[in-house]
Parts: structure tokens; sequence; C-alpha cells
């Protein structure tokens, strides 16, 4: 898997499965091939307030480990054989209370979701190939699954623009999986809503 490139990559070749104890050694991989990602934030970064932030990429590790195994972590892994090769991170605000800008988020709010997603990365091999995309359908499918609710998303406004860092996706991948606008959110940052159904997991099983 070491030599694979996203030109020889198809969409049917990936598929996607939960982040969690099973899958805890894709995960790591992936993170460890990009240097714990963001200056080894390990996707950490969301779960915890400024107090208690250590900045070291092993304790990020360790504590992005423990909230796994004890499912307090969630997120979409794209999976491509047995490598993981992205992934969408997704929870309640219980789960990922801190968020960019929140100040300004929470005096604009009037309601709290039931899910945030606040993460997306895509392996640097697969890039701008539709993985992102799969990334985000996958986490709307799991919560379909998890019985669906109010989802927010935060992307980057970007109008197109390239930007080097684009850790919660754009507007644009959003609105292609159905989210709507509702507010900007900082500098370049907006909210994104939309409501998934509970999947009829009886009628898939008839099925």
């Amino acid at each position: 898997m070491a030599g694979t490139t996203k030109s020889r990559v198809a969409t049917e070749e990936l598929r996607v499965e939960a982040l969690g104890p099973d899958t805890w050694a894709a995960y790591a991989a992936l993170m460890e091939r990009h240097n714990g990602v963001f200056g080894g934030c390990w996707c950490t970064y969301f779960h915890t307030m400024a107090a208690e932030k250590t900045y070291d990429a092993d304790a990020n590790r360790a504590l992005k480990e423990r909230l796994v195994r004890c499912d307090r972590a969630h997120a979409a892994l794209v999976m491509h054989g047995d490598e993981a090769v992205a992934w969408c991170q997704y929870g309640s605000p219980a789960e990922l209370p801190n968020i960019y800008h929140r100040k300004q988020y929470e005096e604009t709010s009037d309601r709290r979701p039931d899910y945030r997603i606040t993460c997306l990365f895509v392996d640097k091999r697969y890039r701008r190939s539709g993985v992102s995309a799969i990334a985000l359908q996958g986490v709307l499918d799991l919560l379909a699954a998890a019985g669906g609710g109010v989802v927010e998303g935060y992307p980057h406004d970007n109008d197109g623009k390239r930007m080097s860092v684009l850790y919660s996706g754009t507007r644009a991948l959003f609105e292609r999986a159905g989210f709507t606008y509702d507010r900007p959110k900082g500098a370049g940052n907006c909210v994104m809503t939309t409501t998934v159904a509970a999947a009829d997991l009886g009628l898939r099983a008839a099925d």
C-alpha cells in the first residue's frame, strides 16, 4: 500500500468505516504518516478547552486513543484496503466542546446541534480526488444509522480560492452534501447545517 497514488484509486475501491478500537491502528498510521497532523494535534483540539491542552504530540496521541477506546471520539474513516486514507471527525457538542471563533458562535447561536463536524483530513497521496466528499458523506451515513439529528459543520468560506490549510473542508463541499449556509463565523469560516433522518435499518435488513 505504501506506493499507492491517487491516480490509481477508483471510488469503488474505497469504503467508509467508523473510528473505533478495531480501526484505531489504521487511523493512528494515517496520523503518523503526517507527523500527527497540524503540529501534532492528533485531532484533539476540539475535544479540549484551552486549560486542558498539552500542545505535546505524544500526550495528544494518548488522549485520542483513550477517547476512542471509551467511545468518546468519533469519525468516518475512508479506507483503501487495510489503510485509512482520510477521516472526518464528528460528535456531540459535549464531545467536541471547543470550536474556533467560539465566542462569536455562541453570541449568534439560538440552539445547539445534536452533532458537530469539526475536522476533515485527507492523506496527501489522495487529495483532489473526491475523497473529502466520501468522508463527509460517511459521517452523514453513520449519523443516520445512529438515529439522525441536526448536524452543523464549520467549513472555510473560501469562495473557490486555494488555501494551504482546509482543516474543516469548504463551503462548496458541504453544499454539495446537502448542507445549508446559516451564518458567518470568524474571518473566512461559516456555520452550515443539515438535518439527517434516521435510517430505516429494518427495511435495509429486509432488502
